[in-house]
């Protein structure tokens, strides 16, 4: 079944509704189109099944039938419900058009408006081809080739797949850092959006790893936002656009994907507060899923300067914020922020593992200033 549109207000207590990816949408589009290609007739809800073996249904939002008998095609489409994660893509119009190629040309995916084309290799996806990623295709293979052979005919078909405004919406994504133009990626492993596993921004940092490695790139920048990215080119304009990564929290998606597929250098950018959480071993840096832990800092301070520590302790353990602390610190001549850098390379090394890659850390100020670099 499917799940019901996403709420504004989540009630509380109110567990978290999952949603559907791309993929899976354009999959239900693709098999209610062929279907009434086939047999005239739309299928309404119309129900995939997904890699795992889940049945969902997904509601048609448009249809149309076009008969013409030299080149007949079908139009669905299907709103995007993400549930409750955060996803640009949410209540976006998935579309798939699909028409009958010729003999023997097999099946074939097209970009329609509002889906991009890959422009440069280290994506799944080879350059020139529509943005669709290997598991939405063969998903929609599978649908293709059972209602084709229920029908009797070779699964000579040309599927288009769109997005309506996907290219606005793709100026939110990394697509256009990424080497995809034209609009948004259809993506999905498993059909399913979990929430808040935000997943599509750890796929983009991993696709830009594989960008940047494909490039032949010895050095890429993870950076929590965009003052520290605007610090971190400052202080690399050797590097090309491909080499800064919107890592945003997600020091994990980087690292643990970094440690299989390394690049000689990594230089990791954020804000104090991040990177103090990056020091205290949190992999997942956002304010609701990871804390400041004062007495974290109060111990950083102690191994610096045990008498500054003793002398700010009632203070530091009261703080509001991790500024605040480094604040008293800076007034005091003491560099908090250094010795913050030193521990959050060392976490990033100890999760590196043996790949050899080597950590960089850039602390910057709100404004893009430099704190300290290690």
């Amino acid at each position: 079944m499917g799940f019901p549109p996403n709420e504004t207000v989540r009630p509380k207590g109110r567990p978290l509704r999952r949603g559907w990816t791309t993929g899976a949408c354009a999959t239900a589009a693709t098999k209610a189109a062929l279907t009434a290609l086939l047999t005239g007739d739309f299928p309404d809800p119309v129900e995939i099944r997904l890699p795992k073996g889940e049945t969902p249904s997904f509601a048609l939002h448009r249809q149309a039938l076009r008969s013409d008998r030299s080149s007949p095609s079908a139009m669905a489409s299907i709103i995007k419900d993400a549930g409750d994660d955060p996803d640009v893509t949410h209540l976006a119009e998935i579309v798939s058009t699909v028409s009958f190629g010729p003999p023997g040309s097999g099946l074939v995916f097209e970009a329609g408006p509002g889906v991009g084309t890959v422009t440069r290799a280290g994506l799944p996806i080879a350059p020139g081809e529509a943005a669709i990623n290997p598991v939405p295709r063969r998903m929609m293979t599978e649908v293709v080739e059972a209602l084709c052979g229920e029908h009797g005919r070779p699964a000579d078909v040309v599927i288009e797949i769109a997005v309506t405004n996907g290219e606005d919406l793709a100026q939110k994504t990394w697509n256009p850092r990424l080497g995809i133009l034209g609009g948004l990626s259809i993506l999905g492993t498993t059909g399913i959006v979990h929430p808040f596993s935000c997943s599509a921004w750890i796929h983009s940092i991993h696709r830009g790893v594989d960008v940047a490695r494909a490039a032949g790139l010895s050095h890429v920048v993870g950076s929590t936002g965009s003052a520290s990215e605007d610090l971190a080119r400052r202080l690399h304009p050797e590097l090309p656009e491909i080499a800064f990564l919107d890592m945003g929290d997600f020091a994990g998606g980087l690292i643990k994907y970094l440690k299989a597929h390394p690049v000689p250098k990594l230089t990791i950018s954020g804000g104090f507060a991040k990177l103090t959480k990056l020091a205290q071993g949190a992999m997942d840096l956002h304010s609701g899923r990871s804390q400041v832990d004062f007495a974290f800092l109060l111990t950083t301070l102690a191994g610096l300067d045990p008498l500054a520590a003793e002398r700010l302790e009632p203070q530091i353990l009261s703080a509001n914020t991790a500024k605040e602390v480094l604040d008293m610190t800076a007034a005091g001549g003491l560099d908090l922020a250094g010795e913050i850098a030193r521990r959050a390379r060392a976490v990033s090394l100890e999760r590196l593992g043996g790949s050899g890659v080597a950590v960089e850390i850039v602390v910057a100020d709100r404004k893009g200033g430099l704190l300290a670099r290690v």
